[in-house]
Parts: C-alpha cells; sequence; structure tokens
C-alpha cells in the first residue's frame, strides 16, 4: 500500500510553488524530505548516531551532494558509466548547505551526523542548488535530531533592475547582482556571491530581499514539522562531561595571562602561540601522572574558553588586537610582479603573514576548462585554481587530493576577477595561486595576487580588483562590538563573523560571508562593508605601486592568437582527410590551430609564438579558404596559356581566364607576346557567372591611352 505523504507549500511571489514532501521515501533515516519545484526534485535525508564518540569535542557534520545523470535523462560520459566522485558544483553546493547548517546545531551536540541530498529529477528551468539548503533543514526539522534551526536558503537575483528569488538558470546568467543567502527567522548567517560593481547599499538591498523568502520558507518548515509527531521531542544527549571547579580554576589561573599576551600585540603568529602554550604548560606543570590522564583533556577545554574570552575581552576593552593593530589597520603589504620567467604572468602579494604565488597562463580554446555535468555542460574560458599546502601553515600532513576548501576559495576567487575579463579575449587564461604562507585570508590574497599577474600577463582588464577579509567581536551582555579590517587567522577562529569582500574602486565584484552567532543588526552589516571598502581602497593603493595598468605587451614566452573567419564550405579543406592538412600545417609552422564552426562560419584559431610561423599559417589558410570577390584585385600566376587568352590563378586552386582583348588597351595579336607560364600579373575580377567562372581584366588597371585629335 502506498503511504500518504505529509506536505506542506511554499509559494514565492510570482506564483511559483515550493513543495515539501514526507513519509513516502527513505523513511529509516531519521529525517527525510523531498522538495519540488517546478520539475525539479531533491530527496534529502539525515541520519544522527545517538552517541558521540570518545574524545570528540565538535559536530563531525559531513554534508553530501549528488546530482544523478539519470534525473536529467543523460548517461555519464567517459569510460566508466558510474556516477564518480563530485565535481566541482557540487562541491560547492556542499559547502553552501554545511555552512548555513553548521552553526545552527547546539554547540554541545557532538554525535557524528550525515546529510545527503541527491537530485532525483532536473527542470532546466530550475536551478537544484537553490534549494538544496532548504531540503537539508527540512529533513533535520522534522527528525528527532536536536537544532536550533530550521533554517532558509534561497539564490537572490537582480534581473532588468528587479530583485528576484531563485531564477532560472538563463535568468540568473542575465542578473548584475547573484547570491546565495542562508540565515534563520532571526538573522543571516551565510552570503556568497557575485556582483557587477554594485554598491554597498545594493548588495545589502538585495539580503534584506532574500531574507523575507528565508523567513517564509523557515515557517513552511516549521508547520510540516508540526505535522510530524518524530519531530517532537528531540532526543536527550549528554556529549559533554564537565567540571565545573576545575573550569573554574583554570579560568582563575590563566584568564589574566592569556589577556596579558593578548594585550602586547605581537605580530608573529608563532610567537604568540608559544606564549599561550607556555601559559598552560605551567599550569599543569605539577600535576600527577594521575590527574594528567584524568584531567588534562578538560583543562586544555577549559584553557581555551579562558583563551577565548581574554583575546576577545581585550579587543572589546582596548580596541587591541592580537598583533598590535587598530580595529581598521591593514597587516603590511609588499608585491613584486614578472617573478618567474617562464610564465606568461605571475605576481606575489604578501600581506603580513599570507602570501601568495600566482601565476597566469594563456592557452588556447583547445585548453578551456570543459565541464560536464548532469545538469550542465558547457566550458570556461577563464578559470582559477587555488592551491593550499600544508607547509604554509607550518604543518606536516598529507596531501589527498583537492580539499572542498580549495574549490571554495578558488571559486571564489575567480567569480571576483570574472567580470574583470574582456569578452572578446581571444585566450583561455588559467590563474593558478600558491599560498606559501597563511595567516588568514589567503582567498582575498589570491584575488589581489591575481590581478597583478593578469596585468603582468598583458590582459586588459577592465579594472583592478582587491579583496578583504572582515572580522567582529561581540558582546550580548554590554551590547559592544569591533569590527575588524583584515582579520588573523586567530581573529577568525575566535571570532564572530568572516566576511570577504572584492571589488574595483567602482564597486563589489564578489563577497562571501559566515557568522557563528545569530542577530547581527542591518547596521553592523552596513558598517563592515564601509569599513571593507577603505581597506579594499587601501590595498588597491599598495598592489598598484607595483603595476598599475595591464602590459602593453605580451610577454615573449606567450602565445599570440589570431582569429580568421572561413566559409563553412571550406572547414574540410582546411582540415583535410583525417586531419592530415591542418596537421601538417601545424608541424611546419610550430603552431597551433583549431576550427569552431558558428553558423554558415568556421572560426580558425593560429596561435604560436613564433610570429613568422603563425604568418606562414595565416596565408595558408586563407588560401585554402579563398573567395573571390568581384571588383577586388589579385596578384596571380599564368598557369596556361591558349590563343584567347591566359588562365590566371588567384588563389588556391582557383583560376579564371584573362581574355586577350582584357590585357592590354592595345590590340594583341600572341598572348605569348605578352606572358609566360609562371609570370606574376595584377588583375581585376570583373564577374564571376553562377558556376563560378570568372572574368579577369588586366587592362582596367592601366592607365587608358589620351586620345589623338584629327589633324585638319
Amino acid at each position: 500500500m502506498i503511504p500518504t505523504p505529509t506536505t506542506q507549500e511554499i509559494k514565492l511571489a510570482d506564483g511559483r510553488v515550493i513543495t515539501l514532501e514526507t513519509g513516502k521515501l527513505a523513511r529509516q533515516a531519521d529525517g527525510s524530505v523531498v522538495v519540488k519545484m517546478g520539475g525539479t526534485m531533491l530527496l534529502a535525508t539525515v541520519v544522527s548516531n545517538k552517541d558521540a564518540k570518545e574524545g570528540v569535542d565538535f559536530l563531525p557534520l559531513t554534508v553530501e551532494y549528488r546530482e544523478k545523470f539519470s534525473a536529467t535523462g543523460r548517461v555519464p560520459g567517459g569510460f566508466i558509466k558510474r556516477e564518480g566522485r563530485p565535481s566541482d558544483d557540487e562541491i560547492l553546493t556542499m559547502r553552501l548547505v554545511d555552512r548555513v547548517l553548521r552553526p545552527i546545531f547546539p554547540k554541545d551536540y557532538h554525535a557524528d551526523t550525515q546529510v545527503i541530498i541527491n537530485l532525483i529529477s532536473f527542470d532546466p528551468e530550475v536551478a537544484p542548488d537553490s534549494l538544496a539548503g532548504l531540503a537539508a533543514s527540512a529533513a533535520i526539522s522534522i527528525s528527532d535530531i536536536p537544532f536550533n534551526g530550521p533554517i532558509g536558503e534561497v539564490r537572490v537575483a537582480r534581473i532588468d533592475g528587479e530583485l528576484v528569488i531563485n531564477p532560472s538558470p538563463a535568468d540568473k546568467e542575465r542578473a548584475d547582482i547573484e547570491m546565495m543567502i542562508g540565515g534563520s527567522k532571526e538573522s543571516i548567517v551565510m552570503v556568497e556571491g557575485e556582483m557587477e560593481e554594485v554598491s554597498e547599499e545594493e548588495m545589502l538591498e538585495a539580503i534584506e530581499f532574500a531574507h523575507k523568502a528565508i523567513i517564509d520558507q523557515c515557517i513552511a518548515q516549521e508547520e510540516l514539522a508540526s505535522k510530524v509527531a518524530a519531530s517532537s521531542p528531540k532526543r536527550e544527549y549528554n556529549h559533554e562531561t564537565h567540571d565545573e571547579e576545575l573550569r573554574e580554576a583554570v579560568m582563575k589561573a590563566t584568564y589574566d595571562k592569556c589577556y596579558e599576551i593578548a594585550k602586547q600585540g605581537n605580530p608573529n603568529k608563532h610567537e604568540r602561540s608559544a606564549a599561550f602554550k607556555e601559559v598552560f604548560e605551567a599550569y599543569i606543570a605539577d600535576w600527577s601522572e594521575e590527574d594528567l590522564a584524568e584531567k588534562a583533556g578538560l583543562a586544555k577545554t577549559y584553557f581555551h574558553d579562558a583563551q577565548y574570552h581574554a583575546v576577545r575581552n581585550c579587543l572589546l576593552d582596548n580596541g587591541i588586537r592580537l598583533d598590535g593593530r587598530k580595529t581598521t589597520e591593514i597587516r603590511p603589504i609588499w608585491t613584486e610582479v614578472d617573478y618567474l620567467p617562464g610564465g606568461h604572468g605571475s605576481a606575489i602579494f604578501t600581506r603580513g603573514e599570507t602570501q601568495s604565488l600566482t601565476t597566469v597562463t594563456l592557452g588556447t580554446s583547445l585548453d578551456v576548462n570543459k565541464i560536464d555535468n548532469a545538469t550542465f555542460v558547457g566550458q570556461e574560458k577563464f578559470y582559477l585554481h587555488y592551491n593550499f599546502p600544508p607547509f604554509s601553515t607550518g604543518e606536516a600532513r598529507p596531501i589527498r587530493g583537492t580539499s572542498r576548501r580549495e574549490i571554495g576559495h578558488g571559486n571564489l576567487a575567480q567569480r571576483a576577477l570574472k567580470k574583470m575579463i574582456p569578452a572578446d579575449s581571444p585566450y583561455t587564461i588559467r590563474i593558478v595561486s600558491e599560498i606559501l604562507e597563511s595567516n588568514g585570508s589567503s582567498s582575498m590574497a589570491t584575488v589581489c595576487a591575481g590581478t597583478l599577474s593578469l596585468m603582468d600577463a598583458g590582459i586588459n582588464i577592465k579594472k583592478p580588483v582587491s579583496g578583504i577579509a572582515m572580522g567582529l567581536i561581540t558582546d550580548k551582555e554590554t551590547g559592544k562590538y569591533q569590527i575588524l579590517s583584515d582579520i588573523l587567522g586567530d581573529e577568525d577562529h575566535l571570532g564572530d563573523m568572516d566576511f570577504k569582500v572584492t571589488g574595483t574602486r567602482d564597486g563589489i565584484t564578489a563577497c562571501q560571508m559566515d557568522l557563528k552567532i545569530t542577530g547581527i543588526s542591518a547596521q553592523v552589516m552596513k558598517e563592515a562593508l564601509a569599513q571593507a571598502r577603505e581597506g579594499r581602497l587601501h590595498i588597491m593603493t599598495e598592489m598598484t605601486k607595483s603595476i598599475s595598468e595591464p602590459r602593453t605587451q605580451l610577454k615573449a614566452n606567450a602565445p599570440k592568437i589570431v582569429v580568421v573567419e572561413i566559409p563553412k564550405s571550406f572547414i574540410g579543406a582546411v582540415i583535410g582527410p583525417g586531419g592530415k592538412v591542418i596537421q601538417a600545417l601545424q608541424e611546419e609552422t610550430g603552431t597551433t590551430i583549431s576550427i569552431e564552426e558558428e553558423g554558415e562560419k568556421g572560426k580558425v584559431e593560429i596561435s604560436g609564438v613564433d610570429q613568422e610561423g603563425m604568418d606562414f599559417a595565416i596565408r595558408r589558410i586563407k588560401d585554402i579558404a579563398f573567395v573571390p570577390t568581384v571588383g577586388e584585385t589579385y596578384e596571380g600566376v599564368v598557369k596556361g596559356i591558349q590563343s584567347f587568352g591566359a588562365f590566371i590563378e588567384i588563389g588556391h586552386n582557383t583560376q579564371g581566364l584573362l581574355h586577350i582583348s582584357e590585357i592590354d588597351h592595345k590590340r594583341i595579336e600572341e598572348v605569348t607576346d605578352v606572358f609566360k607560364e609562371g609570370d606574376k600579373v595584377q588583375v581585376k575580377l570583373l564577374a564571376m557567372d553562377e558556376k563560378g567562372k570568372m572574368k579577369l581584366s588586366r587592362k582596367a588597371l592601366l592607365p587608358k591611352p589620351e586620345k589623338q585629335e584629327n589633324k585638319q
């Protein structure tokens, strides 16, 4: 017997409907919900263990998002016909959902929790990633898992001046603001998106607009949960065992010492860490082995709390940061371009203890980043890769492929820069950021280094882009808060906000915000954006001391690209049987040649380092695809002579007749009196009939003789 599902609807302002359904699929999970909008359907499930593992003092939350090819009526490409590792786009969606869910769980809940979201049906008019956060939250909300939600997550876009919630993928491409926003009924906790140089006020307006839709989603989830008996009461748990006497002792013995270290303002991260570590080690130095075995773990947790409060209170009381800076002060910056002779463009950007060495490589259309996902097939001509090796933080750990964090940071930097790439640039552009040192905001260092390396490579970017990471320290009891410019890694860890903003001098191009607290006001966000703008402009001034405008010429080792258009009918002739013609031409000229069909034309892209070889390749291709034009003048070669005229080759395998009467204004008795085979001759194409036969004239290019007057 088919079970009867429990449903709840969310109506959008434009009449579209999102449906939440539970009770029909995946009923052995702790929570299971199907979210449907149009023909797009997501199945979200959540399972959480009853108990936490011993020694775990955090939430082991994993979020998985998969787009099934069957949902789109496609079979996976490649040799293996099974969905494999997640694509970059799937990983980015996982991160969006994780970032909005994680802060909403109780701080003392430490059981392994897994959220799995599967795209099971796809409608090209409905983007599934805009529904993934809603689906995950709904699944948790109807379960007995402790959760301080629900949360909502929407995409907001401004299209033709109007703000829209969850636009279609096609409409999204026309937007000048496009952001994913996540939050609760009370506040926003996550923002990520890109813009076309918009103002801070325009960005805030879009966030506030999205929050209204998020509130509607949260109310709908509460109503759905009220219909599901298993959602209440939430399960009881005890994942933390505390010793309040020890907590008080640790706080009393170490808080003031931590406060003094914070107040000293040491700019060296390792020295600060060593100083804090020394305080803790001095506290437990006299403990017996039994006490260490029994209480050292808890003592370390309580010491972290003492350090947390000391650092925050020192900043709130005195405005002094861990490294001694003022709240609005940016760390010292130095930059250098053209550092790597082998690259097409390179730059070093160093801000404090964060450093990016970034390269630009220019490629052809053969080097595009090809994307073959379940819901999208296409390519990128501009893409950015971000690498975060362990030595950048002084660690030694295994490297096991590209992490989700690296994909997320690289995507943010790519979105910050991509709208500054000229639309008519013939190059495929790959940027690679190697983080060599890290102490806060390496993704923003990547944006700055990326801008410099693009200009060093000679890419005529529209405007330079800089980026900054903002932080926040708050005290709910007193209402005090401090907004921090250019945060350190410790300030990110101990603070309440990580707000990254990138832009030109004229507006914001991308942003990413994560909050660890609820209830941040619009006023605080407005102040943070205003302070971020001042910081961005300062950073840009420092950046452009190395290079202020794109180089006018490419590096000597960079490929030059020329695009030649030919009639579609000649594509086969240029390629040749089995590719013989184009392969031989590439080998002979040292160039790379690719051809794309666009409508009735073929676009031939010729790239190479040697200009002479490129010029030869261009001439050869133009010869092969030669199309004569009536009225044009050509330098031809005499290929054959007859009594009535000469056959002149004016292009590759293209001959026309130069009639004896069109050789000269004067009478010519024999063609051989004027030409022999192999002679070069300038001719004009007078006419061409339907069969392609051409009428050439040499006479039309010669000056007419003066008429002689009759003598009387």
